[in-house]
């Protein structure tokens, strides 16, 4: 039995992907590096800037639902979600800009500083990324080409993982110099500018395609209501706000475990066989100029042997994470997208924990970890956001009705309630055992960081399995959803 088809150009899956690199340039780094900014740069303790973390995600529980319903009620002559990728690419690069970069206040300034600049960032973030997640669900109703197009965007992230994983704290150290507010605000700055560009020309490339039913009357209420009465939806609502979880308690736990636990001449050792280091106090030339330019050589005092080795590691692991998107739907057109999903992540729990057990001097081991974390994470990657339009599409099969933008507004809420919460969960954890920050550290504080890197994020994980256990869209009743709403919009169309 043949199915819909409504296929969409490289050129145009290309510019889509592009807005989404750009949110995660602000995504990544936030993820990554929000933990190890506030408390080392501007001088949180980790229980405050935990506090933070939690704190923002209340304010999201407005603004998050809030846009999903402007959005769906904008009229332009653009569509309704695409406009605003233009109208918030400006300010959303200017307030992450001033997040990274510390105005060097007194104690209370800073954090009030911290306060303000957080809260903005995540409304701005609001309000650019919902409606960028919502096109998702419009710009085709093929179920297959919509995890295309999902692959494309995630093979886009990963390029751009690569980038912030492998790539900022190595810039921080070299426009720094020895400075490392300065550091983080230069290198912010470059990724800010990055993201206009890339934002004007995802709007300039996509195009909204399904709309929902010209009759269907506007109610706000309505959306809500049909939206938590979506089973599939709560499902995956749930089950995101685990990943996201484990995805800030690990990625926020990963620098320190490179700074604190990794054994420093051991790292040295293995980057300097790399030949990324210098002879003599003379740089190589050929390819280690061109990786010097990035910050990527060791100093002579190894100063910045953490920040090469955590690069090394992020690169590989999104590497590998890119060949695990890129098998994401080839795989769930043969199993189906839960079965994919599902699988994927009960390997990623094996590998998560692995790196507990991991001593601190195999950099090996350190590197297979990391390399099989990314492929075996990577096939999830596109499929969330693919069936998160699919449970829009189940929800306007079963009740007549569409709100996309609510929809996916939702989700974006967990997604971002995640790294609030991931980021007060990874300060709670080591404020138990006793990290304070600074250079030496206690082995109960060192027991922590381990924790925080494997076992808890290996937590989440399971918690996610156990949840999209129950959620019900198979691949067969995926197919007859989408040929079931084609139809009755070429019904209404009087084709």
């Amino acid at each position: 039995m043949g199915h819909f088809h409504q296929k969409l150009s490289f050129r145009e899956k290309v510019g889509y992907s592009l807005g989404d690199g750009a949110a995660n340039l602000v995504f990544q780094v936030l993820m990554a590096y929000q933990f190890m900014f506030f408390t080392q740069i501007l001088g949180l303790s980790p229980k405050a800037a935990g506090l933070l973390f939690l704190i923002g995600r209340f304010f999201d529980a407005f603004t998050d639902p809030a846009m999903g319903f402007v959005a769906d009620r904008t009229k332009t002559k653009w569509g309704r979600f695409r406009p605003w990728l233009i109208w918030s690419a400006l300010p959303f690069a200017a307030i992450f800009w001033l997040t990274f970069t510390s105005p060097g206040w007194s104690p209370t300034g800073q954090m009030v500083y911290a306060y303000l600049m957080y809260f903005l960032l995540m409304a701005v973030y609001t309000v650019n990324n919902v409606p960028y997640c919502a096109l998702n669900g419009v710009m085709t109703g093929d179920v297959d080409e919509r995890t295309s197009l999902s692959t494309y965007r995630f093979v886009c992230v990963t390029i751009v993982s690569f980038i912030v994983q492998g790539m900022t704290l190595p810039l921080v150290d070299k426009f720094g110099q020895g400075d490392d507010a300065k550091g983080w605000s230069i290198t912010m700055g470059i990724f800010a500018v990055v993201t206009i560009f890339l934002f004007v020309i995802c709007f300039f490339s996509v195009k909204e395609r399904v709309e929902p039913d010209p009759d269907q009357q506007s109610s706000a209420k309505q959306d809500m209501l049909d939206t938590f009465k979506n089973r599939p939806w709560v499902i995956l609502f749930s089950a995101t706000l685990m990943i996201f979880i484990m995805l800030v308690v690990r990625g926020g736990s990963l620098p320190l475990f490179m700074e604190h636990i990794a054994d420093r001449q051991s790292l040295a050792d293995f980057i300097g066989s790399m030949g990324l280091q210098s002879v003599d106090g003379v740089a190589p030339t050929g390819f280690g100029k061109f990786l010097n330019a990035f910050g990527y050589l060791l100093k002579p005092d190894h100063s910045n042997v953490p920040g090469v080795a955590y690069g090394i590691m992020g690169m590989l692991g999104t590497f590998t994470m890119f060949l695990g998107v890129l098998c994401s739907k080839p795989l769930s057109k043969l199993f189906g997208k839960r079965m994919v999903f599902v699988g994927s992540l009960v390997v990623t729990t094996f590998v998560t924990l692995w790196l507990f057990y991991i001593p601190s001097t195999n950099v090996r081991a350190m590197l297979w970890q990391s390399a099989l974390w990314g492929l075996a994470y990577g096939p999830t990657v596109p499929l969330l956001w693919s069936m998160i339009a699919d449970t829009a599409d189940y929800s306007e099969w079963k009740t007549g009705r569409r709100a996309t933008g609510f929809t996916f507004a939702g989700v974006v809420f967990a997604l971002k309630f995640g790294l609030g919460v991931g980021g007060y969960i990874q300060g709670l954890i080591l404020a138990q055992y006793g990290y304070e920050g600074g250079a030496e550290l206690a082995e109960r504080a060192m027991t922590g960081i381990r924790v925080a890197s494997s076992v808890a994020p290996a937590a989440f994980i399971i918690a996610a399995v156990a949840i999209l256990l129950f959620y019900p869209i198979s691949k067969e009743l995926n197919y007859q959803i989408g040929d079931d709403l084609a139809k009755r919009r070429k019904e209404r169309a009087g084709e």
